[in-house]
């Protein structure tokens, strides 16, 4: 890297240049494939493949690798799985982590493809329940558990507000949990606010059940299948500004590439200096740089969760 410094080729360009005005000008197109991206040390998704664009957010001209709240991950297309304890680990650690949360020690396993959820009811001094149902996209894009299955204290009961109450059935109604909504007796749960940042935008539009991982495709109307821009695991950025480290990308053309192509790249916004100063980079004549990257859990094999027992040669099963 520090002999790249040194010799940074015409596209890469100091950090004073001034920065590139209009939302469309400032999106850094991105594709992934047989990718596991960490939000956090226990939550990841597995990308089996995606198309999409960095977008900046907020007061952020362009989207910055140091800074996982500068951009948003907006997805065009993509089959993306999540298995049911990342999912359990995000529902307790970001939706209902704050003190006297009204829902806790969730729990979430697949049983006979049906999703279940397991917990306590904070404000009801306790008491276990659990909901059992299928997993369907709603009109909006976001995946809706269709409760067929409602116990308290493992008596049934009639419908979800009746299991939650007044006042907690209509916290979760009104939207004032992030990431989850009730509608009569389903729970919409929203992708985007229940993983950490970078927070994913996007359109579910058909979702299945494979052994313990929820496997969601993103698309819509203009979806566009992937071609894949070369062969084995990697994360290509293409086009408008990007910023990493101390480097500057004008035109960005960086695509960071598994070493090991026996498993998915397994990518760690939060530690990606380490992953790239593991490897090493080529520029190529045209200026664009390849990165090829170590894994993370084989920096930190002692810190890899437990589900990465399920990682094999591709993300999710076919």
């Amino acid at each position: 890297m520090l002999m790249l410094l040194c010799a940074a080729p015409p596209g890469i360009v100091a950090q004073q240049e001034s920065p590139v005005s209009g939302q469309p000008e400032r999106l850094v197109q991105t594709q992934m494939r047989n990718v596991t991206f960490r939000f956090s040390e226990n939550v990841a998704v597995q990308i089996k493949s995606l198309n999409g664009a960095l977008v900046p957010v907020g007061k952020n001209e362009i989207p910055v690798f140091d800074d996982k709240d500068s951009f948003n991950l907006r997805i065009s297309s993509a089959e993306v799985a999540m298995d049911s304890s990342n999912l359990a680990v995000a529902l307790n650690s970001y939706v209902f982590a704050r003190p006297n949360s009204p829902l806790t020690h969730l729990s979430v396993s697949v049983e006979k493809g049906h999703l279940k959820v397991k917990g306590k009811l904070h404000e009801k001094k306790d008491i276990p329940f659990e909901t059992e149902g299928n997993l369907i996209p709603t009109d909006g894009g976001k995946l809706r558990l269709h409760c067929e299955k409602i116990r308290a204290l493992h008596v049934p009961v009639k419908g979800l507000m009746t299991l939650l109450g007044i006042d907690l059935g209509k916290l979760i109604q009104e939207g004032k949990v992030s990431g989850v909504t009730a509608q009569d007796d389903d729970l919409i749960l929203d992708l985007e606010k229940i993983l950490p940042a970078p927070h994913i935008e996007g359109k579910v539009v058909s979702v299945r059940v494979e052994g313990n991982n929820i496997i969601q495709i993103f698309g819509g109307s203009d979806a566009q299948p992937v071609k894949y821009v070369r062969a084995g695991n990697y994360m290509a950025f293409r086009h408008n500004r990007l910023r990493f480290g101390k480097l500057l990308m004008n035109d960005a053309d960086l695509i960071l590439i598994d070493m090991d192509r026996a498993d998915p790249l397994d990518f760690f916004l939060e530690h990606y200096r380490e992953q790239l100063s593991a490897g090493y980079t080529k520029v190529t004549s045209e200026s664009g740089l390849r990165v090829y990257v170590k894994d993370y859990n084989k920096l930190h094999p002692a810190k890899a969760p437990a589900n990465d027992k399920n990682r094999s040669g591709s993300p999710t099963p076919k």
